[in-house]
């Protein structure tokens, strides 16, 4: 059977001082009404019924995320004691999956990213199982539509045939994995054709996956094993508590997808955007005639290609009006308790905020 996993775990301290532990980006409608969590499940629910969406997260996030969607089983949500990384995520998804159904195919996604075309999106996740079922892992590849510097490139290989109801979604062998690059690199890797943004998304038989982690990452494989033998007795939730916090924290780019075989990728145009920080959302949003991108009331004089984001007031009523005199390139987000000014272009250094917050035990505020 075909699974999907739907990656929920992140604080999003990108996008401080709005996403918090308390209520994660995930849990926040950034872009419409529904939050981004909430359009996660929906998007997907043409190719999979809810009974077989699974979503790894935090135990301080499962209630709320629960109430975003509640037609999802509560036995679906699988609960990491802390953050690992998506390597030790993915894997404690992959033996809940392999425990009840050793066959299964298991989609890797994420609450965080925006998909304007999710009509073709489904058509690309059921064309990848195809090749995940002869054993392939596969990644979902962005058609980069700039020499975006914030992203990972995926450098296609060898052709490997069309899959699909009509054969319009080519696969690929993929080359190499690199780093976000400088502009210069982008650039030509954008006028290449060859190379696509890395979207983090993966298509793989659940037991091939647990191949790779018995190659790559033997440590973590022996710990998700010893967790999968007393998955649904009462020794299970004793022994993740006991074992979670020795597992090593680690990226699944890094832990396999850079050092494995086999490694194919579809590129896809399906309207994407990784919501991750401030910046993506001018990429989503209409801009105004001055080139600002305005959420709640907002009151300019000679402003320019800013972003302004408001919250409610203190008292829980009204937003409130953000002024804003002679300013440009600014980044401005206003919250309940915390006002967040940078310049646009150091919108990156946000979660060095968090990171001083977190240092000072300043837990109020995060």
């Amino acid at each position: 059977m075909y699974h999907a996993l739907i990656m929920a775990g992140g604080t999003g301290t990108r996008l401080w001082p709005l996403s918090r532990r308390s209520r994660p980006k995930q849990a926040i409608p950034l872009v419409g009404e529904r939050t981004m969590f909430a359009a996660a499940v929906e998007r997907i629910a043409p190719l999979f019924p809810t009974e077989r969406i699974a979503v790894v997260t935090r135990q301080e996030h499962v209630d709320i995320l629960a109430a975003q969607a509640p037609e999802l089983p509560a036995a679906n949500f699988l609960v990491e004691p802390e953050g690992r990384g998506t390597a030790p995520a993915i894997g404690l998804a992959a033996i809940h999956l392999h425990h009840h159904d050793p066959e299964a195919i298991m989609a890797v996604l994420t609450a965080d990213q925006h998909i304007a075309d999710t009509a073709r999106f489904c058509l690309a996740l059921a064309a990848a199982a195809e090749a995940a079922q002869q054993g392939k892992l596969v990644t979902l590849g962005i058609h980069p539509s700039s020499p975006a510097t914030g992203y990972g490139y995926i450098q296609q290989g060898d052709p490997l045939g069309a899959l699909g109801s009509i054969g319009d979604f080519p696969l690929y062998r993929v080359d190499r994995f690199i780093e976000k690059p400088d502009l210069e690199t982008a650039t030509y890797m954008v006028a290449s054709g060859d190379y696509s943004w890395n979207s983090g998304m993966f298509i793989w038989r659940v037991d091939r996956i647990l191949e790779e982690f018995q190659r790559y990452m033997p440590q973590l494989y022996a710990q998700l094993a010893e967790l999968e033998a007393v998955i649904d007795s009462p020794d299970y939730q004793p022994a993740l508590e006991r074992i979670w916090p020795q597992v090593a924290k680690e990226t699944i780019d890094y832990g396999v997808m850079e050092k494995a075989d086999d490694i194919t990728v579809i590129p896809v145009d399906i309207g994407w955007s990784d919501v991750g920080s401030w910046a993506s959302l001018p990429e989503l949003l209409a801009a105004d005639e001055s080139g600002n991108t305005v959420i709640g009331p907002h009151l300019g004089v000679d402003t320019r290609n800013s972003l302004i984001y408001g919250s409610r007031s203190r008292d829980g009523n009204d937003k409130r009006l953000i002024a804003t005199i002679g300013v440009e390139d600014l980044v401005i987000v206003d919250t309940e308790d915390a006002l967040l000014i940078c310049p646009r272009d150091r919108e990156q250094e946000v979660r060095r905020v968090v990171q001083l917050l977190e240092e000072q035990g300043d837990d109020q505020w995060l």
